[in-house]
């Protein structure tokens, strides 16, 4: 993967156009690069597109159909509230491993393989739990599910990126972000309600051919060839599939870091924010989550809009001081005015640094280095949210919640050091493709 740098196209297939000098200076060369005119809007909506979907829903239902159910099921068999706990560690940690090795997979077999790979491993060690309930067994099954699952949102992530349109990236990953989760939504309290119907042994039997069934879209996938162009790598970039030298380079580390600062406040938020409220606020605490997550989605897309436009660089710092209000106004936690506002602000700051770093972080490398960008990603996100969490309650047993919501707020904001700094290299949007 080569150096990312402000004029760098997305997409290896398609020339790079360098930025005109400007006699504004930096700044100039940022407008110039950022803001170059797209000569039409491409169609978003492709053949490959709707396949992606059809894999990506059929891995997310699989998860979330069981992520709740395993435990439950390690604790019903009589392992004890400690096994049910080490079966979801056991999955988040594989996942994490997961996506590490995936970016070079991608690179050595490419995206369909991985993704095919990626697909089996979620769905057919679930079969497995209808016939065991051992705590060995469940724990495996995790272990390989989670694995799988980490492949699964890597190389997906990388293939979407390299089917949606350059110039509708921004939008493109913002509408794939609503698709897939839609099913994250429903599959997780409905495995609950089936197994509390019809038992374990149906609902393990769906987890598994949800991602076994999407197979069959990824042989339609667009069979790209991952390897790196020659003459792409620049002196002292990563090379594509390289997660630890993506994590060297500051392009890809910046908004990496301002991103997980925010994951890490959404991990604090889910986790603790109903356990913070008072009588008086404990019923609004369900409707506050709902209320973020449907304004989460609603600014993801809007952002996603806009940077495609104006280049997605200038949205970094504004969704992070957003962010950051939001969860200062969660300090007045007795009063249902500032839950529900608090709520609405983070939601509003989150959804649009999903959009805002991943689109930026992928105009910033070749499609070599997608798989790269998507690993970042995903363990900025999966990093942040274990991290907050589990700090924020050791602080909280010390200082209150009010007093450690304030101190999260204060932490965010010092992720505006990266966040100033990137905004200084620009580019945010690639130059516009020939057709």
């Amino acid at each position: 993967m080569s150096t990312p740098t402000a004029t760098q196209t997305p997409n290896a297939s398609h020339a790079s156009t360098p930025a005109t000098p400007s006699p504004d200076g930096p700044r100039g060369a940022r407008r110039t690069a950022e803001f170059a005119p797209a000569t039409h809007r491409p169609r978003l909506v492709t053949r490959a597109l709707l396949l992606r979907f059809v894999s990506a829903i059929g891995s997310a239902t699989s998860f979330y159909l069981l992520l709740s159910v395993v435990p439950l099921f390690a604790r019903a068999g009589g392992a004890g509230e400690g096994a049910a706990g080490l079966a979801t560690s056991a999955l988040t940690f594989a996942a994490v491993a997961g996506e590490m090795v995936t970016p070079r997979l991608v690179t050595r077999y490419g995206h369909r393989t991985a993704l095919a790979a990626g697909l089996v491993l979620l769905g057919a060690p679930a079969l497995m739990l209808a016939v065991s309930a051992s705590t060995a067994v469940i724990v495996t099954v995790c272990v390989v599910r989670g694995i799988g699952f980490g492949i699964t949102c890597v190389s997906g992530g990388a293939l979407t990126a390299s089917i949606i349109p350059a110039e509708r990236r921004g939008e493109g990953l913002a509408l794939f972000g609503v698709v897939v989760g839609v099913p994250s939504m429903v599959a997780l309290p409905a495995g609950l309600w089936l197994t509390a119907h019809i038992g374990y042994g149906p609902v393990f039997a769906a987890g598994g051919v949800a991602a076994l069934a999407a197979l069959a879209a990824v042989p339609g996938l667009p069979g790209r060839d991952p390897a790196e162009p020659a003459g792409a790598r620049k002196r002292g970039g990563p090379r594509a599939g390289g997660v630890l030298a993506g994590m060297r380079t500051p392009e890809l580390a910046r908004p990496s870091a301002v991103f997980a600062a925010t994951t890490m406040a959404a991990g604090i938020l889910v986790t603790f924010l109903p356990l913070a409220a008072t009588r008086a606020t404990a019923g609004l605490v369900a409707l506050a989550l709902l209320i973020q997550s449907a304004v989460s989605t609603v600014s993801r897309w809007l952002a996603g809009r806009y940077g495609d436009r104006h280049g997605p660089a200038g949205l970094i710092i504004p969704s992070l001081a957003a962010s950051a209000i939001g969860m200062l106004m969660l300090v007045l936690t007795t009063e249902p005015a500032a839950v529900i506002g608090g709520a609405v602000v983070f939601g509003a700051g989150f959804g649009v640094a999903q959009n805002a770093t991943l689109s930026l972080m992928y105009a910033r490398v070749p499609e070599s280095g997608y798989g790269t960008v998507s690993a970042l990603w995903n363990l900025s996100y999966d990093a942040g949210m274990g991290l907050g969490a589990a700090g924020f309650g050791a602080v909280a047993a010390q200082t209150g919640y009010p007093v450690s919501f304030a101190l999260t707020a204060a932490l965010m904001l010092a992720a505006l050091a990266p966040a100033l700094r990137d905004r200084r290299v620009g580019v945010g949007r690639p130059a516009a493709r020939s057709h």
